[in-house]
């Protein structure tokens, strides 16, 4: 793994802020925050037009056709920004969609996500927040051609935007031979689907889905009958360390206020940067940073590589769970109470950082994780393989 980036990466890295920087203020987070909708489509139909949207998408279906790497280096700005856009919702279900479902489902979803018409997200959490597949107890039955859903999901990104989600659903009881899990491309407005805002301490748009007598037809299953805990499993990966990038644009970005500030923050006469408690500070935030970059883009070099990666993403996540909120907890000490008043930025930054490290699994769900890896344990927290290529 070369640790530099490219020239071509450094510059969709430099593009995505200089944009961002430009279209994304403060002000528009805040206002973003006190609406239903929780986007604004002006800035999302920009982004689409950077090529966001379809970045990893094969070319076949409007995409870019490139590494997730990329991909990673535009969350990671977006995250810096705190830009209120349903992209890594969409992007890990259209990447989903891509590895898993029929060319006509590609053919049907995939064009509309990489021109920026359509927003997708993906539902699996219940009231059992763990990763597993024995917590999904939303169930589809089959009834003739349809399947009928009923059941309810937590935490679903920007659902009240969407216009289709990817449910996992119980189709089966556990056996040897599978889960019993199958996933559904569902219309978001379809009847018999509600959805409650929940109020998080991001302040961004999460919902409860409710799917009261769902019919959807056979051919929205993505996958085969029982067997989508493979699918899901990879995409929980790839969702995983792109949120770490996110993680980590936003929390750089906190530090380097934090470190402007010492700089001109005067106590005793001088620069409150001057004493030496600050100073280690400020180093182990950057320290912190730098070693959260290096285990998430490990991570996603081994996706685009083709091989295992899931101790890669459970190490990324459980080192910018910790690491992350400590910098920004830091942060918010070395500007002392200012920091805590609602009229100033830091906090924006400090809320969704610690909002995100809480979700797609806690540090000790992640270190279960590699020590069942180590250790060879066998069970439902054996680590997956490869994420499989992308079919052009």
């Amino acid at each position: 793994m070369d640790v530099l980036l490219t020239e071509e990466e450094k510059m969709v890295a430099t593009s995505a802020r200089e944009f961002l920087e430009g279209e994304c203020s403060t002000t528009l987070v805040r206002e973003m925050e006190k609406t239903p909708l929780g986007y604004p489509p002006a800035l999302w139909s920009k982004c689409a037009e950077m090529g966001w949207t379809g970045m990893c998408l094969p070319e076949v279906y409007g995409g870019q056709e490139l590494p997730l790497v990329y991909l990673g280096l535009v969350m990671q700005e977006v995250g810096r920004a705190l830009a209120p856009i349903p992209l890594h919702n969409t992007v890990v279900t259209s990447l989903a969609l891509a590895r898993a479902g029929t060319e006509e489902q590609k053919q049907h979803y995939l064009p509309a996500v990489s021109e920026g018409r359509s927003i997708l997200t993906w539902a699996f959490t219940e009231k059992d927040p763990r990763f597993k597949p024995e917590t999904v107890q939303t169930t589809a039955v089959q009834d003739g051609d349809h399947f009928v859903i009923e059941g309810s999901k937590l935490f679903v990104d920007f659902f009240a935007a969407s216009d289709f989600c990817l449910v996992a659903c119980r189709t089966a009881q556990a056996s040897a031979a599978n889960d019993g899990i199958s996933l559904f491309i569902v219309d978001s407005k379809s009847a018999g689907i509600s959805h409650v805002p929940l109020r998080t301490l991001a302040k961004d748009q999460q919902c409860e889905v409710i799917f009261n007598q769902v019919r959807v037809s056979k051919s929205s299953l993505v996958g085969s009958l029982n067997q989508g805990w493979p699918v899901m499993q990879d995409m929980l990966d790839v969702a995983t360390v792109l949120l770490c990038t996110q993680m980590l644009g936003a929390t750089r970005m906190d530090a380097e206020m934090a470190i402007d500030h010492a700089k001109f923050r005067e106590a005793f006469g001088q620069p409150i940067g001057a004493f030496q408690s600050i100073q280690h500070t400020c180093a182990d935030m950057i320290i912190s940073i730098d070693g959260g970059e290096l285990l998430a883009y490990e991570a996603l070099w081994k996706m685009d590589n083709g091989m295992p990666a899931a101790v890669e993403v459970s190490q990324a996540k459980a080192f910018c769970n910790e690491k992350c909120i400590a910098v920004v907890r830091n942060a918010q000490s070395i500007h002392g109470g200012i920091g805590f008043m609602m009229e100033f930025d830091l906090h924006l930054w400090y809320r969704r950082v610690t909002a995100w490290a809480m979700r797609l699994g806690t540090s000790f769900e992640h270190r279960e994780r590699i020590a069942h890896a180590l250790l060879d344990i066998p069970g439902h927290i054996v680590l997956g393989g490869p994420v499989p290529a992308l079919a052009g």
